[in-house]
């Protein structure tokens, strides 16, 4: 898998001062959320490397509306075609014993189990296809999905904007650590809140 998201990180930089860079961050959004391995934050990082950091709210905004866009259709897979494109999704990407988790995740707090797929390294279409599967609110579903994918995008644009592409080659390698800490953080101040 490094050596995938390496070469993809190879094809992102020179992808990412072209014309078509909005384009090809949709397609990658929308392919993550459904069916596609590799986060699109790797050609974000590359786009916004590429002299576009000025623009980090507009690609920011791209990755979030197309990654929800995505996650939808892994719903509907998930609600209507887990037989068959589910379990094929399911069987490539090893995922059986991740939805058995999330299926525990799920019957504590949907929303909450969402709104970490979106934001952590957890594969996101492994949520949006359980989702879909387990028949969870379809509008509850949305609202952490917009939620967890907009706060995603807009952090790595903001962080983009603010530092710059030194950067970047710091989060490529440590995204997962980070995002992990930060989903971390966010559990831990909205348990506080909740015993409030």
């Amino acid at each position: 898998m490094h050596g995938l998201k390496t070469r993809l990180r190879d094809w992102a930089v020179r992808h990412a001062a072209s014309p078509r860079a909005g384009r090809w961050l949709a397609i990658l959004s929308f392919a993550e959320a459904s069916f596609f391995p590799i986060p699109p934050d790797v050609l974000l990082l590359s786009i916004l490397s590429a002299r576009q950091s000025h623009r980090w709210r507009y690609y920011a905004l791209i990755a979030t509306v197309w990654s929800v866009a995505g996650g939808v259709a892994g719903y509907v897979i998930g609600k209507f075609l887990y037989d068959s494109i589910g379990v094929f999704l399911v069987e490539t990407y090893n995922l059986g014993d991740t939805l058995g988790a999330i299926r525990i995740v799920f019957s504590d707090n949907a929303f909450l189990a969402v709104f970490l797929g979106g934001f952590t390294p957890i594969p996101y279409k492994a949520f949006t296809l359980s989702a879909g599967f387990f028949n969870i609110n379809f509008f509850v579903f949305m609202a952490a999905s917009v939620l967890s994918r907009a706060m995603r995008f807009f952090a790595v644009g903001y962080i983009m904007k603010i530092f710059g592409k030194e950067i970047g080659a710091f989060v490529f390698r440590y995204f997962n650590i980070l995002t992990i800490l930060f989903g971390v953080v966010l559990v831990l101040f909205a348990l506080l809140f909740s015993v409030r």
